[in-house]
């Protein structure tokens, strides 16, 4: 059996981690196309404290201490894998000396990953930094991989000295992510879901809160981490975290949700979040901010509405009847069941690792 290690920011606790989706959906598949998987995870941030799912049966949990000392013995475990993954954003206090250890410590021949959950920030923090660590560190890893950006970062990548770059979106796992039925506390004729994040606060601003001051008279839900209640219009109930096993009711209790790409996603395009996968496979009608590629994933007005600006959300909410949200949530599940599983794309992954292990060129 194949083995894989990988090194991320946390698989048993989406707490302040919104890649647990992603890791949960595509380390899941590709345990189910042969990988033996290590997961490799400091315990910082609290996480450990509010984990939302055990140790699954598909992947081993090594949970280190976000120590130097803790970090160096994580480390040395490269030298167990097949292949080694090093993700972006982990959250230890020093991830540049992690990557470096990775590095120093896998074993002569295997295949080097340098995964990426947040390309278009990474990319727009190296601006101008020609000795930024990553740019040093690069030229080790057989591949970048990424969690979107499309050709933009594609290009950008191979631009500061990757051998390759491939995209690998986010998608739908249907075991995790399904039609249940609405809770009354999730009720609302607009949900959103996310953390209060610096770069993505205008945003929410403009697509959120601004509809949500247009129409006292709909309700709107906000769940995440880090919003202010007593700051949001009266007619915005924030309830605070939504632990991952009650996402597939807050899609399914709202007439429709919202999604907000953060700056860097929504300037580069082509970076579909987790959320839009989740909302889909829970059949929820999905309005989103405009972005560059989303017809690669859904088409506008029939599997997903598209707002350009707060003006538009609020006038898809006022329009919108229960029989059209629920016929567009389900034209959406059907489009990705069909092509955005997440067993694509470990399809396309294990083809793409099974060439580097052979040293053949990335197709």
């Amino acid at each position: 059996m194949r083995t894989l290690a990988f090194y991320g920011s946390s698989l048993v606790s989406s707490y302040w981690n919104g890649a647990a989706t992603y890791y949960r959906g595509i380390l899941r598949a590709l345990a189910g196309h042969g990988w033996d998987i290590t997961f490799h995870e400091p315990d910082v941030w609290g996480r450990q404290e509010h984990r939302d799912m055990d140790p699954p049966p598909w992947a081993r949990v090594n949970v280190w201490p976000g120590t130097p000392e803790g970090m160096l013995a994580a480390a040395t475990r490269a030298a167990e894998a097949d292949v080694v993954v090093v993700a972006s954003g982990i959250g230890y206090e020093d991830d540049d000396a992690l990557r470096a250890e990775v590095l120093a410590n896998a074993a002569a021949g295997a295949v080097l990953i340098w995964w990426d959950v947040d390309a278009p920030a990474t990319l727009a923090g190296m601006e101008g930094q020609p000795d930024h660590p990553l740019r040093r560190d690069l030229p080790k890893f057989d591949i970048v991989l990424t969690y979107g950006g499309g050709p933009p970062v594609v290009e950008a990548y191979r631009g500061i000295g990757a051998r390759d770059c491939v995209p690998v979106y986010n998608a739908l796992d249907p075991q995790t992510h399904h039609p249940v039925q609405p809770e009354p506390r999730f009720k609302a004729d607009l949900g959103f879901l996310a953390n209060r994040l610096p770069d993505r606060e205008a945003r929410v601003e403009e697509f959120f809160l601004r509809p949500a001051k247009r129409l006292p008279h709909r309700r709107f839900l906000l769940g995440g981490s880090g919003w202010e209640p007593s700051a949001l219009p009266s007619n915005v109930h924030a309830i605070g975290h939504v632990g991952t096993s009650a996402h597939n009711a807050f899609n399914n209790s709202p007439r429709a949700v919202l999604n907000v790409a953060r700056d860097s996603m929504a300037a580069i395009g082509f970076s579909p979040a987790t959320r839009v996968f989740e909302a889909a496979g829970a059949g929820a009608c999905l309005i989103t901010d405009a972005w560059e590629g989303i017809e690669q994933f859904l088409q506008p007005d029939v599997e997903v509405l598209v707002a350009r600006d707060g003006q538009d959300v609020a006038a898809h909410v006022e329009a919108l009847s229960p029989q059209r949200a629920a016929a567009i949530g389900e034209a959406a599940r059907r489009r990705i069941l069909a092509a955005h599983t997440y067993d694509h794309r470990a399809t396309d992954v294990t083809a793409l690792l099974s060439r580097l292990m052979q040293k053949e060129p990335a197709a």
